[in-house]
């Protein structure tokens, strides 16, 4: 029999082995940890089980180890956390919200070179310590100086720095409608090397800031605009510093404006008058004519077509009947809009301005597709108007024609503005669209019923008062409320005018779809 090992030579071979098979597996050698020594009756001491990294969820949500197993040189427990391109956007969409909040600028940046952030800082630890130097007496303090003194000599641009510097923008597109984004573009010009740049913009009312790209020499904005009207996109400040980052210009550049259209809502009916103007269009008359909707028969008279004979009538009456045709005839239609007064709902927080261009909107373009002739007043405190006309064209000229009435607040006066005469085409259709919430509207109206022309009035809701509960008060004052509107519809309705409601949210449809059941009268002039 061979002689049993010793305990330190089972020990080194155990070892050797478990090195053998590590290798032979391709991983590492597994490292005994500190702990109490094993002994030649108990063998190894048991190794403490090692606890398993947590996992970690990255930018994109997926699980990925907080510890790898990387190679040699390789540093491990290193967290992963939101992209670089993403903070540093978030970073400058929120100076940019901070800027816009302070108000668009009106002192034009300095056209000279200054030092920038980085210089400002390396001066300061540099005359902090000299300082330190001079008052304490020692001189190992200057060391601290030397360090930012030779960071700001190496980093010194040369001749390289741009002498001539400015900033171009493209804006795309200039017209949208409500919710769209919008791209901004804006190009840096310059003759030299330039460094990095950092934009701040300051943006108009109505408009946000969503996204922001920085490149080397241009800067990506995508804003949007959330409400119809003509909107000022604000201006952009941009600080290009130069190749070595120690000093900065700003150059700034103005965006426009924009035009933002009103999200139309749904609507299909047109309701017609009594009376229709004598032009061909796609509305079927009472009386006899060319059109291709068959309102009864009557008998043959020579010269007529033979196609138009209507053969069962003919067989039972035994004489020759004509299919009798209605007449198509065309309408105009004028919309009128409220533009008195802006109401917010305190439960939706809806517009009532907003929601009445909406609702306008998608009714004139029910009319214009069906070939009509449609026209617009706009009762504010300017008075803005534009004759009928037909064609996609009058919709957009309609639109744009009252996108500033927002800013007619300060021209309202006490009494309501007279209507022109050419604005109202004889025996127009006018849809008044209206919270019915300002009295003088109603003296509006009674002069277009004055005038004969078949008025319609939609009202807009402008959402009713909040009330704290237990307020006896506040309740008193929204009955009061109430009933002044409802005295309004029935003074309305008194003089023979409709009063459709209309819902924000859904199709104007569901409104006039009771004017169907006859057709809108007048007056005489």
């Amino acid at each position: 029999m061979s002689p049993e090992p010793a305990a330190g030579q089972r020990r080194g071979g155990r070892a050797g082995r478990l090195a053998a098979q590590s290798a032979a597996l391709g991983t590492r050698p597994v490292r005994r940890l500190a702990g109490p020594a094993a002994s030649p009756a108990t063998g190894p001491a048991p190794r403490p089980a090692q606890k398993r990294p947590a996992r970690t969820a990255g930018p994109t949500g997926a699980g990925s180890d907080a510890r790898t197993d990387a190679g040699p040189g390789r540093r491990t427990g290193r967290r992963t956390g939101p992209a670089g391109p993403e903070r540093a956007s978030a970073r400058l969409v929120a100076r940019s919200a901070r800027a816009t909040l302070a108000g668009l600028p009106t002192a034009p940046p300095s056209p000279y070179w200054r030092p920038g952030e980085r210089t400002l800082r390396l001066l300061t630890v540099a005359t902090v310590a000299a300082v330190a130097a001079l008052i304490t007496g020692h001189p190992w303090l200057l060391a601290l100086a030397a360090g930012p003194a030779v960071l700001l000599a190496l980093a010194a641009p040369g001749n390289d720095r741009p002498s001539r510097l400015d900033a171009g923008n493209t804006v795309t597109p200039r017209r949208c409608l409500e919710g769209e984004p919008i791209t901004v573009r804006i190009t840096v010009r310059h003759d030299g090397r330039i460094g990095r740049l950092d934009p701040a913009a300051s943006l108009g009312p109505g408009v946000t800031l969503t996204a922001v790209t920085v490149g080397t020499s241009e800067v990506d904005l995508v804003v949007r605009a959330e409400r119809w009207g003509r909107w000022t996109l604000g201006s952009v400040d941009i600080d290009v510093y130069d190749a070595g980052g120690l000093a900065r210009r700003t150059v700034r550049t103005d965006l426009g404006t924009v035009d933002v259209f009103p999200e139309p809502s749904a609507a299909r009916l047109t309701p017609i008058p009594v009376r229709l103007p004598e032009r061909l269009g796609e509305h079927t008359t009472t009386h006899e004519g060319t059109g291709v909707e068959v309102v009864g028969v009557r008998p043959y008279v020579p010269g007529e077509r033979q196609r138009r004979i209507h053969w069962p009538s003919t067989t039972r009456r035994d004489a020759v009947q004509i299919n009798q045709f209605a007449a198509e005839r065309a309408t105009d239609a004028v919309v009128l809009l409220d533009t008195l007064a802006d109401f917010r709902d305190a439960a939706t927080g809806r517009s009532s301005l907003d929601e009445t261009l909406r609702a306008a909107t998608g009714l004139t373009r029910a009319y214009l597709r069906r070939h009509d002739r449609v026209g617009l007043i706009a009762v504010g405190g300017k008075l803005r108007w534009l004759t009928a006309g037909s064609g996609e064209r009058q919709s957009y000229r309609m639109v744009e024609s009252v996108l500033e009435v927002r800013q007619d607040r300060g021209h309202r006066g006490l009494l309501a503005p007279r209507l022109p005469v050419a604005a109202l085409p004889r025996h127009a259709l006018v849809y008044a669209f209206t919270s019915l919430a300002d009295q003088r509207i109603l003296d509006v109206l009674g002069r277009v019923r004055d005038l004969g022309n078949p008025l319609v009035v939609v009202e807009i809701p402008a959402g009713e008062p909040a009330v704290e509960p237990g307020d006896e008060i506040d309740a008193v004052a929204l009955r009061l409320w109430r009933a002044e509107r409802e005295a309004m519809r029935s003074a309305l309705r008194a003089r023979g005018v409709p009063v459709a409601r209309y819902t924000p949210g859904e199709a104007l449809d569901l409104a006039l779809a009771p004017l169907l059941r006859r057709r809108i009268g007048g007056g005489t002039r």
